[in-house]
C-alpha cells in the first residue's frame, strides 16, 4: 500500500492524520505561484525580445516560441515517468525548480552581456539588422532548454502532489463510518475546489506576469525583465521545501509505463487463447496490487476484451513460490490500467487542437497589438504582450463566479454536487474557443482595412489609427474559454486515470499542449508555404499579410474538432472503481464507483457488488 514518509517512519496513524488536507496549499501553491510567475514573466514577452533585441524573421521567432512552448510540455512526460517510477513527486519538483533555475540565470546573463546579443539598430526589423549569430542563439537555446527540462519536473507532479494531500481523506472519512459513497464525494469536492484554486493561482501569477515583468521588459531593460522572473524562482523553491513536515509524500509504485508495456506483451503472447465466459475467473492479487491501488481496485470492464488475455492464467505463468511471470501474467487491475489509458486518450487528444488555437496568442496577437495605437493616456501605452492580462483577467473572474454563482444554478438543473460534469464543462470550453478565435479573425479583418484605409500597407513600423482595446473581446472569450476547457480537461486526465499514474495524467495535459504548438509550428509552415506568392497570408510586414485567413482556418478546425469531441464523448465508458463499503461495517464487501456519472444523472454513484 502506499504509504506516507509519516507510515514508513512508524509514527503512526496519529501523524498520518496530521499531515496534507488545505494547511498544506500556501506552500504547493505559493511554489506554483511563483514558477507561473517566472514563466510567464519571460514567456509572454519572448516574441518581442526574439524580433527586436536578436532580429529574427516573423516566421522563425513564431515557430521558435511555439517550439519551446511545445518542448515545455512535451518534457512532463519524462517528469511523470521519474516521479511515478522511483523518486516520487517531492524530489522530482525539488528535482526541477532547480533545472528551471538554471535556464532562468542563463536568459539573464544573455540579456545583460553586449556579446551575447547582436547589436542595437533603429527601426527594429530593417535590412540593416544584423541577427543574432550561431553561438549568440546556442545560449538562448540552451538557457530554454534548461527551463523546458525543469518544466518537466514541475508540471505533472505540482498539481497531483497537491491532490495526493487529499487522497487520505477518503481513507479518514471511512474511518468515521461514513458511507463510500458519502466520503468518495466529500474527498471529491475538495478537490474540485483544489482544482479551481490551482488554476486561479496559475492566473493571478500571469496576471502580476504581463503587468509589472513585461513592462519592465520594455521601459526599463531585458536584464531586469528576466532578472525578476529568475529571483521569483528561487523563492519558489524556498518556499516549497518549508513546508517539507506537513506533505504527504506518497511511495511511488514503480515505472506505470513498464506495467503498461507487460500487460500488452502478456496478452500479445496469449492471442490466440480463448477468453474464459466468466471475468472471475481472470488472475487477481490484492497483495501484488496493494501498492498501486490504494484507493481502490479497478473492476474488469467488458471493452478492449483483447488485453484480458494478459490475466488468464496459464500453465508456467506462476512460479512455485506462488510469485506471476509479470512478462506473461498480469492482474485486472494492471490490465485495466491499460484499458483506462486507452480509452481516455481519444478525449484527451481534442484538447491538442484547442492548444493550436492558442498558440497564435504569444506570437501574432502581439505584433497585432504593438501595430495599434496602445495608449490609455497622452504619455502611458500599454506593453503589447500586456494585452493578455484581459485574457486573465477574464478567466479569473470566470473561476471565481464558477463556483460561487454556476454551479449553485446549474446544481438546481441537474441535481449533479458539481454542478455539471468534468465533460460538459470541456465541451463548453471548446464551444467557447470556437468564437474567440472567429472574433480574431474579425478584428484582424477591421485593423489590416483602417492600415489599407490609411495608406499605411507598406508601413509595417507605423501606428494603425485602431485602439488596441478592439483586441480585448478575443482576449476575454478566450480567458472564459479556458475556465471551462482547461479545468474540465485536467479534472477529466485525474479522475480517469489510474491511481497510480496521476503525474502522467497530468503529463497527459501537457503533452496535449505539447502537441497543440508543434502543431501550430506545422501550421504556420504549412500556410506559409501554401500562400507564398499568392497572398502570403504569414509575412514581416501584417499590414499586408492576411492573419484574418490564418485565423478563419482554425476556427474550421476548431468546429471540426468540436464534433470529434461529442463522438468521443458518446461511445466513453467511465472507469469500474472499487472501495471498501465501511456503511455495512463489512471491510470485505466491495463497491463499484463512478466518481462522475457520464450520462449526468448524479456523483459519486455507487453500487454493491454481487
Amino acid at each position: 500500500m502506499a504509504t506516507t514518509t509519516a507510515d514508513r517512519n512508524g509514527d503512526g496513524a496519529e501523524k498520518k492524520r496530521k499531515l496534507g488536507g488545505f494547511k498544506t496549499m500556501p506552500f504547493i501553491l505559493g511554489n506554483d505561484i511563483c514558477d507561473r510567475f517566472a514563466t510567464a514573466g519571460f514567456g509572454a514577452n519572448l516574441i518581442t525580445y526574439l524580433t527586436q533585441q536578436l532580429h529574427l524573421p516573423l516566421v522563425e521567432a513564431s515557430n521558435t516560441l511555439t517550439n519551446f512552448s511545445g518542448t515545455s510540455s512535451l518534457t512532463p512526460i519524462l517528469g511523470a515517468l521519474v516521479a511515478d517510477s522511483f523518486a516520487g513527486r517531492f524530489w522530482t519538483i525539488i528535482a526541477g525548480s532547480i533545472f528551471y533555475q538554471l535556464g532562468m540565470i542563463g536568459l539573464v546573463v544573455s540579456a545583460l552581456l553586449p556579446s551575447l546579443r547582436p547589436p542595437t539598430c533603429s527601426p527594429p526589423g530593417s535590412p540593416a539588422c544584423r541577427r543574432a549569430t550561431g553561438r549568440q542563439l546556442a545560449v538562448l537555446y540552451l538557457s530554454l532548454l534548461c527551463t523546458s527540462f525543469g518544466s518537466g519536473g514541475l508540471r505533472p507532479c505540482v498539481v497531483a502532489f497537491g491532490t495526493d494531500q487529499f487522497d487520505h481523506e477518503l481513507e479518514r472519512a471511512q474511518q468515521q463510518k461514513q458511507g463510500a459513497a458519502e466520503a468518495v464525494e466529500a474527498v471529491a469536492g475538495r478537490k474540485r475546489r483544489y482544482f479551481n484554486l490551482y488554476f486561479f493561482t496559475m492566473g493571478i501569477a500571469a496576471l502580476l506576469a504581463v503587468t509589472v515583468v513585461v513592462y519592465i521588459q520594455d521601459n526599463v531593460g531585458w536584464g531586469w525583465g528576466f532578472g525578476i522572473p529568475a529571483a521569483a524562482m528561487f523563492v519558489s523553491i524556498v518556499v516549497f521545501v518549508i513546508g517539507y513536515p506537513l506533505y504527504v509524500r506518497l511511495k511511488p509504485g514503480g515505472s506505470p509505463f513498464t506495467r503498461l508495456a507487460q500487460v500488452a506483451a502478456a496478452a500479445f503472447k496469449k492471442r490466440n487463447v480463448a477468453l474464459p465466459e466468466d471475468p472471475g475467473k481472470l488472475y487477481q492479487d490484492k497483495e501484488l496490487d496493494a501498492l498501486i491501488s490504494t484507493n481502490g481496485r479497478l473492476l474488469h470492464s467488458d471493452n478492449l476484451t483483447f488485453l484480458d488475455r494478459a490475466a488468464i492464467v496459464m500453465p508456467g505463468d506462476i512460479s512455485g513460490s506462488g510469485q506471476p511471470d509479470l512478462w506473461r501474467l498480469s492482474t485486472v487491475h494492471r490490465v485495466e490500467e491499460l484499458k483506462s489509458i486507452v480509452r481516455l486518450l481519444p478525449i484527451w487528444s481534442a484538447g491538442i487542437l484547442l492548444a493550436t488555437a492558442e498558440s497564435h496568442n504569444g506570437s501574432f496577437t502581439i505584433l497585432q497589438a504593438r501595430s495599434m495605437d496602445r495608449h490609455i493616456t497622452r504619455h502611458f501605452e500599454i506593453p503589447p504582450a500586456s494585452m493578455s492580462i484581459f485574457g486573465t483577467t477574464a478567466m479569473l473572474v470566470a473561476l471565481a463566479l464558477y463556483d460561487r454563482a454556476f454551479v449553485p444554478l446549474a446544481r438546481r438543473v441537474t441535481g449533479l454536487p458539481s454542478g455539471i460534469t468534468y465533460f460538459q464543462r470541456m465541451g463548453i470550453g471548446l464551444a467557447i474557443s470556437i468564437v474567440s478565435v472567429g472574433t480574431a479573425a474579425l478584428v484582424e479583418t477591421k485593423r489590416r482595412g483602417t492600415a489599407v484605409e490609411h495608406g499605411l500597407a507598406d508601413d509595417p513600423t507605423a501606428a494603425v489609427p485602431i485602439s488596441m482595446f478592439w483586441l480585448v473581446p478575443q482576449f476575454a472569450i478566450h480567458g472564459i474559454a479556458g475556465a471551462f476547457s482547461s479545468v474540465g480537461h485536467m479534472e477529466f486526465l485525474y479522475d480517469q486515470a489510474p491511481e497510480s499514474m496521476r503525474s502522467t495524467a497530468a503529463a497527459l495535459f501537457w503533452l496535449a499542449s505539447s502537441l497543440g504548438h508543434y502543431m501550430g509550428t506545422l501550421l504556420v509552415t504549412a500556410v506559409q508555404h501554401a500562400t507564398r506568392g499568392r497572398g502570403d497570408w504569414l509575412q514581416d510586414n501584417i499590414n499586408r499579410g492576411r492573419i484574418d485567413n490564418y485565423y478563419w482556418l482554425v476556427t474550421c478546425l476548431m468546429v471540426l474538432n468540436l464534433g470529434y469531441y461529442i463522438i468521443c464523448f458518446h461511445f466513453y465508458t467511465m472507469k469500474p472503481l472499487e472501495v471498501a463499503d465501511d456503511e455495512h461495517g463489512d471491510h470485505d464487501k466491495e463497491c463499484e464507483l463512478s466518481s462522475v456519472q457520464k450520462n449526468g444523472t448524479g456523483a459519486g454513484g455507487v453500487s454493491r457488488m454481487v
